[in-house]
């Protein structure tokens, strides 16, 4: 296992700092270790106060580790004083950190300063020749090199005069650009260009942090600088997408994000699986419709038919049982169930499961009896051009239905048309919960 050290201040708020540093070492499947610079009081709102850990200690947490476990890259951080830029970049050159990344930490989110002034000129003529790779953000790119950068043209312009302050690469993120966050690596010969789609979220607390610990962690394992940077470019851009809303002010990047994005689709499977055994333990061959039932559930951050699992060829009724071409569902294998769950996760992204059954005022008694919330769509109030685009008319009645009670029903049921057989389907916020409301339905 590659080992991966951090150099930073410690966030108390657990979104930046050491902390994140060690949050996407260990997913990225590294071994974290710390030198602590400084202890904040901090959190997604800013930065109460600040500690500075006195030099002698930073020097001996860097004697421990570098004496004993090594270390095949690293990253700084937080580095608060001309005093500990000049005793880190003592340290690096004592034990010859050559895979070093130099995220130049000056200012929080929050816009309390994390660099002192009067130490940028120490950190350009002390630390960034020693880098291997610097990773500035526009703002803090434009302080290394005293003009404002407005624009892409800019960012190469700034990246060749950061180069000749001695760093072997030169990483421009473009997050604070207008129209796009596409980051720019240069190598002091050829430029490459990193493009992404902005995300609009105010949750971006600890970015910098997360992807320079990304790109050390990629270095540590061998990769390349330009694939480090594109591997944990997409790393970040995840942890971005999916950040999480939590404090007042800034909330934290996620970066459990890319592991739940490996693992969650395993989980949604066997989740639906098991839910498929739980009926067949019921008399639910009762509850199909002459064209089938089925049963699917999406991931959490479901945006298509191919984010929902359900059963291909169905569920059909056999024998007084229940059986399927497979108990094994897969993704995209029904664009109906697929587009009812879609219009519910719409209004509702925790309501990522739906059933079909068949249409029986007394089921529906039965629902209305265990104080099940009822709604229902006439297909003769759907739009024309809805009408006219095939598999539409499911999307438009369950939003219809949403729409009209201000929330996600229990049931949603329409009476058909020529052609279209009655129908009820029930949601829910996963396969179990729907389990429970068939239980109640059927009076088992």
């Amino acid at each position: 296992m590659k080992r991966i050290l951090t150099i930073a201040g410690s966030d108390s708020g657990g979104g930046a700092g050491i902390q994140a540093d060690l949050k996407t070492i260990t997913v990225l499947g590294a071994f974290g270790m710390t030198v602590i610079t400084a202890l904040t009081a901090q959190n997604t709102v800013g930065v109460q106060a600040i500690q500075e850990v006195p030099l002698n200690f930073i020097s001996k947490q860097f004697d421990s580790l570098l004496s004993d476990i090594g270390v095949d890259a690293a990253k700084t951080g937080m580095l608060a004083t001309i005093e500990v830029v000049k005793l880190i970049s003592e340290k690096v050159k004592q034990y010859h950190i050559d895979r070093l990344v130099v995220d130049p930490v000056m200012v929080a989110k929050s816009g309390d300063y994390l660099l002192k002034k009067d130490a940028i000129k120490t950190l350009k003529k002390e630390l960034l020749p020693l880098a291997f790779v610097v990773t500035p953000n526009i703002p803090e790119a434009s302080a290394l090199i005293g003009k404002k950068i407005k624009d892409p043209s800019d960012m190469r312009d700034a990246a060749k005069i950061i180069f000749e302050m001695g760093p072997k690469n030169v990483l421009i993120k473009g997050g604070h650009l207008k129209n796009c966050a596409d980051d720019l690596l240069y190598d002091g010969k050829i430029f490459h260009k990193f493009p992404a789609n902005r995300i609009e979220t105010e949750n971006t607390h600890g970015t910098g942090c997360t992807y320079s610990a990304a790109i050390a962690t990629f270095l540590g394992k061998g990769y390349n600088v330009v694939e480090s940077v594109f591997k944990a470019k997409s790393f970040i851009t995840n942890a971005i997408k999916y950040s999480l809303n939590i404090g007042k002010g800034h909330g934290p990047v996620n970066p459990y994000a890319s592991l739940k994005a490996e693992i969650e689709p395993l989980k949604v499977i066997d989740e639906l699986k098991k839910a498929y055994f739980a009926l067949k333990e019921l008399p639910f061959h009762e509850l199909i419709p002459e064209v089938g039932t089925n049963f699917g559930f999406a991931l959490s951050n479901a945006t298509s038919y191919k984010d929902i699992a359900a059963f291909p060829g169905r569920i059909h009724r056999f024998k007084g049982e229940i059986r399927s071409f497979t108990c094994y569902p897969e993704f995209g294998s029904s664009r109906h169930i697929a587009s009812i769950i879609l219009a519910a996760m719409n209004h509702d992204k925790h309501y990522r499961s739906c059933i079909n059954i068949r249409f029986d005022q007394d089921i529906l008694n039965m629902a209305a009896k265990k104080n099940m919330d009822i709604g229902f769509f006439k297909r003769a109030l759907e739009p024309k051009d809805v009408k006219a685009k095939e598999g539409a008319t499911l999307e438009w009645g369950t939003s219809y239905v949403i729409k009209e009670k201000g929330h996600v029903p229990d049931i949603i049921y329409d009476e058909g048309e020529i052609g279209k057989e009655k129908m009820i389907r029930i949601l829910g916020k996963n396969p179990f919960e729907l389990i429970d409301k068939i239980k109640m339905i059927l009076g088992v």
